[in-house]
């Protein structure tokens, strides 16, 4: 071997040895990105080697191959128990546009919307009047549309449309009685028409045709989730037996509800919905003049369930006792610059961006900001202009949070295991760095 390689290897094992008898201070600590060393750092390292090694070491020697000589970042014997340390703990997951196409998913729903209304006696409804009737409820009331969920639209949307169907009945109703034409009708029989469709309406029945849609939601998921998923999670699960996976969503949906497909993979969900006092604050922030919002809220209380089931697993003695594992890392998945990638990164997350391509997986959500226009907004979408401007801008901040970017799902179990790689070469490098005091 020669001095040079000897001097690499050299340095190689002290700095291992200083990281293995690093004590750890936290057990579900999320790993925060840190930066490898620069040109001036990794030669403070080469002349600290340098002091370290004794002089005979530099002269050949038959008893160590040349081969054996790696670089830094290679995982050889001495540095196997270091680099296996970084472990998968939490997974996150949006759900829409990234484990199957949204848009043929609410289209089906909608469809679903229209057969419950005809059930219930309210006939020739289409299945996008919940959509159009949702856009109008939201020009209607803009000081509460901001802060509006998608389930408020939605009930909202479906009560006014049963209270214009009984209101243009009972127009032509009395019409008929009277030998005239419903324009001809006096204010006084008109307000009284719509008085009476607002207090025939039962809620029981909106609640009915809303929880069709859902249902109907529920079930089109599965039929349209993205072909590959099944065997991706399966390899997920076997590669990282212990790790906890959620979905982080802004809807009603829930993978634990979809029994034939996802449910087997999911520990918890969390919806936007479930806190609406975060929810209304980050919209009123992000319709603010400023546009500043942050996810945090959401993102803290996924990790929150994350630290809850931890425990309970412990408890149940499911997995074993972490004290020895170096550090959990976090890893969101989602489609969303402004909502997956840069929520999740502010509270500690790795993101893995899913741009995916666009003719085998049928992406619409991500392209809504290719065009701000009316004219090019998928069906299903009912944004104002504002908030899409401001989603936006935050799209454009967010791009530096990505660390890696998806274009295919069969792919994603490789850039799991390389973003734990890429998270453990740099702890290495930082252990050395603090070593020489860089």
């Amino acid at each position: 071997m020669t001095g040079a390689k000897y001097v690499e290897h050299a340095s190689e094992m002290h700095l291992f040895s200083e990281e293995r008898s690093r004590v750890q201070s936290s057990k579900y600590k999320i790993v925060k990105p840190i930066s490898l060393l620069n040109n001036k750092s990794l030669l403070h390292l080469s002349v600290f080697a340098l002091v370290l090694v004794p002089s005979h070491s530099f002269l050949p020697s038959k008893t160590v191959p040349f081969h054996t000589t790696t670089n830094i970042f290679q995982k050889t014997s001495c540095t196997e128990s270091i680099l296996q340390a970084k472990k998968l703990g939490l997974l996150t997951f949006d759900l829409d546009d990234t484990l199957y196409p949204i848009a043929p998913v609410v289209d089906e729903a909608n469809s679903a919307f229209a057969r419950a209304m005809n059930k219930y006696g309210y006939f020739d409804i289409l299945p996008s009047d919940i959509v159009e009737m949702g856009k109008q409820v939201r020009r209607e009331n803009p000081e509460f549309a901001v802060t509006m969920t998608h389930t408020e639209v939605r009930r909202m949307a479906i009560r006014r449309k049963m209270e214009d169907f009984v209101y243009q009945n009972n127009l032509r109703e009395v019409a008929r009685d009277w030998g005239t034409d419903v324009s001809s009708l006096t204010s006084t029989i008109v307000v009284n028409a719509r008085r009476w469709a607002e207090t025939s309406v039962s809620e029981s029945v909106v609640q009915a045709v809303l929880d069709a849609w859902e249902m109907e939601r529920h079930h089109a998921s599965e039929r349209h989730l993205y072909p590959e998923l099944i065997d991706v999670f399966q390899q997920i699960k076997e590669d990282h037996p212990d790790v906890i996976i959620g979905a982080v969503t802004d809807g009603k949906a829930n993978p634990l509800l979809m029994t034939f497909t996802l449910a087997q993979f999911f520990d918890f969900c969390q919806s936007w919905e479930d806190d609406q006092s975060g929810r209304s604050k980050f919209f009123k922030d992000l319709d603010s003049v400023e546009g500043n919002a942050d996810l945090n809220w959401i993102y803290d209380a996924a990790y929150d369930r994350y630290l809850d089931l931890c425990e309970a697993r412990e408890a149940n003695q499911m997995i074993t006792h972490a004290d020895d594992v170096d550090e959990i890392v976090w890893i969101h998945v989602g489609d969303d610059l402004a909502y997956d990638v840069s929520g999740s990164a502010s509270c500690g997350a790795k993101t893995i961006y899913c741009e995916l391509d666009e003719q085998r997986y049928g992406q619409t959500a991500r392209q809504r900001f290719d065009n701000l226009s009316s004219e090019s907004q998928p069906s299903w979408s009912t944004n104002t202009l504002k908030e899409l401007q401001n989603r936006k801008r935050m799209n454009t901040k967010a791009r530096n949070s990505v660390t890696k970017t998806l274009r295919y799902l069969s792919l994603l179990p490789d850039a799991l295991n390389d973003i734990l790689d890429e998270e453990e070469e740099a702890e290495i490098m930082m252990s050395a760095q603090r070593s020489v005091g860089v």
